[in-house]
């Protein structure tokens, strides 16, 4: 696989988000990261994964600069692909925890939440959804996996703030549960998803699937109605001005 490296030790396997510097989530990366948590997901001699990333970032959430040159037709079936992702993600039924090595904004964000557990490496780091301040309408589903975590109030709030959270205000608010010094970040996920999997298989995942209905069932539903109104946005003149302003900036860096 191109964007994604994976390694299997004792049982666990350690999904590497691998694309670039930033780790941005494009097409190719989004249908590996489905393809292998499928993999996994299938392999009886499996019985959990971290998902971390390198450097300063564990994801910094989607490609924007290429998302923002797809056609009507692409954008689309991306946003489908994605939302598709988040669903599958959401329902994996083995212990899945996040070592958040670095910054995890938006769509690194939504990896994140859609784990069992979370721990990140301490830092002047970010993370949160903060899509509404770059003008895109985020999705019920989305809405409910954040306030799974934060409860409703606080999500909705910090949502439509589009608040980024440094690693000790996510601890406060419980966006992740440790934070650790980077060198200690695989160690201490490892820790977290071996206690998980220490347990009887079927009883866990069973637990997982029963407690987690309610966020299944809002990821796994019919997202046509929300990406109507999301892709409507998509191609505003306001929307594509504040992408446009992002990808300028971001090009001036690199």
């Amino acid at each position: 696989m191109n964007t994604i490296s994976t390694s299997v030790k004792d049982r666990l396997a350690i999904i590497t988000l691998n694309r670039g510097k930033s780790n941005s989530l494009n097409r190719e990366m989004v249908t590996e990261l489905t393809a292998m948590l499928h993999n996994i997901e299938q392999d009886d001699n499996i019985g959990g994964a971290i998902i971390t990333g390198r450097e300063s970032f564990f994801s910094a959430g989607l490609d924007l600069i290429e998302l923002y040159h797809y056609n009507e037709e692409e954008a689309k079936s991306f946003w489908y692909l994605f939302l598709d992702f988040v669903a599958k993600i959401t329902a994996f039924k083995k212990p899945l925890v996040a070592a958040i090595n670095g910054h995890s904004p938006a769509g690194g964000c939504v990896i994140a939440l859609a784990c069992d557990a979370r721990v990140m490496a301490e830092g002047r780091y970010i993370i949160g959804l903060n899509e509404v301040p770059v003008g895109i309408i985020v999705p019920n589903s989305i809405f409910s996996l954040y306030s799974f975590w934060l409860g409703k109030a606080n999500a909705y709030k910090n949502l439509l703030e589009g608040k980024l959270f440094s690693p000790d205000e996510a601890l406060t608010v419980g966006l992740v549960d440790e934070l650790v010094k980077s060198e200690s970040i695989l160690t201490a996920a490892e820790r977290k998803v071996r206690k998980y999997m220490s347990f009887e298989a079927n009883t866990w995942q069973q637990s997982k699937l029963n407690l987690r209905k309610e966020i299944i069932d809002a990821t796994s539903a019919d997202q046509s109605e929300d990406l109507e109104l999301m892709l409507k946005q998509w191609w505003s003149p306001a929307t594509r001005a504040i992408l446009k302003s992002l990808i300028d900036g971001l090009k001036s860096k690199s």
